[in-house]
């Protein structure tokens, strides 16, 4: 079909009352319903050659919503258990670590700086006066977090006008629909490529928080392959987490924990290269296993909501020259972003430029006029706006914990408890706490900043190598990222997703598992070998 067709389907549906389009947007959560949510997924598919389906696998019939804000179909249900809302979840976390800081005696690190990193002084905790926070102080702690989180919800927002504007063109679904075309192995080499590329973005540390930019496109080329969201959102969350546990070059992770314990950077490359082979084979085989009990289970159907009808059949994956021209557009907006990353060490803001590069560059390409451009634009940041502040409500927790002046009890509290150890569960006692830490503080370079100056001599007198101690806190960190409730991206990534918490947390428990068991040889192999330099 004709631009000029799309153009006339676009105009139709941007011209609805706003109301109308508002309770769409509600009614369709989740960046996979983006097309349905805006209004202008007929326009993408038009210029996909699909006249008569909704993107292929999405559900033809809307959801309405009730006057409470819920799908009406799950109200229809009766019998159906309403998941816990994230923010709700991450409300309840945020008062009660609020109620500890009454709770828990006050205390602070002698902290002090070198080469501008602030660290920890061993055996340096003092008391201070208690800094209980009150109710108002909370709220404070809420908007403190929402402003120092305002890059990466901003990169959450601009990655939904993006994809929309994408979507109208769609350009990205027909490549999707030709890269999934085919099972057995073909899909196989699909899940393997993506996972093995995200998990080596992942260990370079060229994405992390930005991980939530690509879900997206997880859960796109999931409902192209007929698979669930849990799938989709793997395929790139996992697969980069998967590297990131065992980040090889990551200087903010890797680089600093070694220099803060006086190794050399990056030294022991060869064992964690191991460790990361052995995480990312775990992860490919959990979602090759995941897949195919899919599929033997003869869940066809798309990444739609509950209630969804079987799926339609997908549009031509036949891409015509404006398509391909757009393609290539993503292609070399995403390559500089890498080749920026890693070598100018580019970040959120530099990527928030690359999306909005991006979707103007796609829209007029396609043929799309600029107001309509910039109307779908925001329509696709207002579908993410649930998956973006969830980010700060994350933050907030920390900044309370921090403010309340309790996080540094807690830390000396778990290193009384290692030095009676010997040095091999001291070791799995230090993963076992910089996972438990890596809760209330969420960044990876902070807690390292905490944890490495006070268990590296710990670990010199349970005679552990200061590698092996380095090996362990790294570990513990990157364990519990994929199912902590107070991380930021991953909230961020379940709300943009619509999965539920506890839904993902049962999904992922196999791999996280074998991630647990991964790590604890880890440690105990280096234990054996004297892991160096020293």
């Amino acid at each position: 079909m004709s631009n000029e067709n799309s153009n006339v389907a676009l105009n139709a549906t941007l011209s609805q009352p706003k109301e109308q389009l508002s309770i769409r947007i509600l009614a369709d959560t989740g960046p996979q319903r983006l097309a349905t949510a805006c209004g202008y997924a007929q326009a993408g598919q038009s210029n996909a050659h699909s006249e008569s389906n909704d993107g292929g696998a999405m559900n033809s019939e809307k959801p309405t919503v009730n006057a409470s804000g819920q799908d009406a179909r799950l109200s229809q249900t009766g019998g159906s258990k309403e998941p816990v809302n994230p923010y709700v979840l991450l409300f309840l976390v945020l008062t009660a670590a609020a109620i500890a800081t009454w709770l828990v005696p006050a205390g602070e690190f002698t902290r002090t700086v070198r080469n501008g990193i602030s660290f920890v002084v061993p055996n340096s905790l003092r008391p201070v006066a208690q800094h209980g926070v009150l109710p108002g102080e909370l709220f404070t702690a809420l908007a403190k977090g929402m402003i120092e989180s305002a890059p990466i919800i901003f990169l959450i927002l601009f990655t939904g006008g993006a994809l929309a504007v994408l979507e109208a063109t769609g350009a990205i679904r027909s490549a999707l629909a030709m890269l999934s075309k085919g099972e057995g192995s073909r899909e196989r080499i699909t899940v393997i490529v993506i996972c093995v590329t995200f998990s080596l973005l992942g260990t370079l540390g060229v994405v992390t928080n930005s991980v939530v930019a690509f879900v997206p496109l997880g859960l796109l080329l999931a409902e192209s392959m007929g698979l669930s969201r849990e799938i989709g959102t793997g395929l790139i969350y996992l697969g980069t987490y998967a590297g990131f546990n065992m980040a090889i070059l990551n200087p903010v992770t890797t680089g600093l924990s070694q220099r803060l314990a006086g190794l050399p950077m990056f030294s022991g490359m060869p064992f964690r290269v191991g460790i990361y082979i052995c995480f990312l084979l775990a992860t490919l085989v959990f979602l090759i296993a995941r897949i195919r009990a899919h599929r033997k289970a003869g869940v066809a159907q798309s990444v739609a909501m509950k209630g969804a009808e079987p799926a339609q059949p997908s549009p031509s994956p036949r891409l015509d020259t404006r398509q391909m021209v757009v393609v290539g557009i993503v292609l070399v907006c995403l390559s500089v972003f890498v080749y920026g990353s890693s070598t100018r060490h580019w970040a959120e803001p530099e990527m928030i430029a690359m999306f909005v590069i991006m979707a103007i560059a796609a829209g007029v390409v396609s043929g799309i006029r600029p107001g309509k451009i910039a109307d779908i634009f925001l329509l696709g940041c207002g579908g993410l706006t649930k998956g973006a502040l969830v980010v700060g409500l994350a933050r907030a927790i920390s900044i309370v914990l921090s403010n309340g002046k309790i996080l540094d009890p807690i830390v000396n509290l778990l290193t009384g408890f290692l030095a009676p150890l010997d040095a091999t569960l001291a070791a799995i006692s230090m993963f076992l706490s910089a996972a438990l830490i890596h809760v209330g503080i969420s960044s990876g370079s902070g807690e390292s900043a905490v944890l490495i100056p006070i268990f590296a001599p710990l670990g010199d007198t349970l005679h552990l190598t200061r590698q092996v101690t380095v090996l362990a806190v790294l570990l513990g960190e990157g364990f519990i990222n994929c199912f902590n409730p107070t991380s930021g991206v991953l909230m961020a990534v379940l709300a943009t997703s619509g999965i539920p918490y506890a839904k993902w947390v049962r999904f992922v428990t196999p791999l996280l598992l074998a991630w647990f068991a991964i790590s604890i040889v880890a440690i105990v192999v280096g234990i054996a070998m004297h892991l160096g330099p020293f």
